[in-house]
């Protein structure tokens, strides 16, 4: 296989229909994930039935299965974001002024139904009347993917925390779980890098996620500065702490 791919020149025309055919055959994965999470989203909402109540063995696997459908529209929502910023240089970066407020409220309407299904509470702590300049789209893609990895490590409780603090914007995504492993807290150290040639996606199933993550923090730019990520253990809650910073 590598020597096949060495006798292909990385710009031919050839290899170029391959990228556009991965990324078409991508979005419509996507698009069916999205059909997918949508059903078990209204399945999982609607009030239970005397044949099938909530405290059915179904129920905690359609959750499961809500997640993992979220986590592979996430890591597709991913690639396309990267390979148009990749492949379409000129790909706008909708730089606007937001509300806090208005964002917080799609992160959370993202979120709801598999946070319910998975008995997980969200804390939220932010002013709302807060406004700052940056992509909304990507911002949001990036707090619903920690959240959703939140998931994964918590107890019972998730914590989404904006604030200004020095000129920069913080958001925060904790848990109050046992905190990142240091598998992960070291792959998000390598994916905050200038160069991310270190993450390895085939043995770091959240390599891509921070990756992407990294690469919107970055993208973010003001009087010189451009955006970070880190990840840590503490926080308010005692375990992970996933930190967006925005210039």
């Amino acid at each position: 296989m590598d020597d096949l791919l060495a006798d292909t020149p990385p710009d031919t025309p050839d290899t170029h229909d391959l990228f556009l055919f991965l990324a078409s055959t991508a979005h419509d994965m996507k698009n069916s994930l999205s059909v997918l999470s949508g059903t078990l989203e209204r399945l999982l909402v609607a009030p239970p039935s005397p044949s099938s109540p909530k405290g059915d063995s179904a129920y905690p696997e359609m959750a499961h299965m809500l997640y993992q459908t979220k986590r592979l529209n996430d890591n597709l929502m991913q690639l396309l974001a990267l390979y148009k910023q990749v492949g379409k240089p000129d790909y706008p970066f909708d730089l606007q002024p937001v509300e806090l407020g208005q964002l917080v409220e799609q992160v959370v309407a993202i979120g709801r139904v598999l946070l319910k299904s998975r008995g997980i509470r969200l804390e939220l702590d932010y002013d709302p009347g807060l406004i700052w300049h940056l992509d909304e789209d990507l911002v949001v893609g990036v707090l619903s993917h920690a959240i959703n990895n939140a998931i994964h490590y918590t107890c019972d409780c998730v914590r989404l925390a904006i604030r200004e603090s020095e000129g920069w914007l913080e958001l925060r995504v904790e848990d109050n779980g046992p905190g990142y492993p240091p598998a992960l807290l070291k792959a998000g150290a390598i994916a905050t890098r200038e160069v991310a040639g270190g993450v390895n996606f085939l043995t770091n199933s959240a390599g891509l996620g921070l990756y992407f993550s990294s690469k919107v923090a970055k993208m973010h730019r003001h009087r010189g500065q451009a955006g970070s990520l880190r990840l840590e253990n503490g926080g308010a809650y005692g375990g992970g702490c996933f930190i967006l910073r925005l210039p």
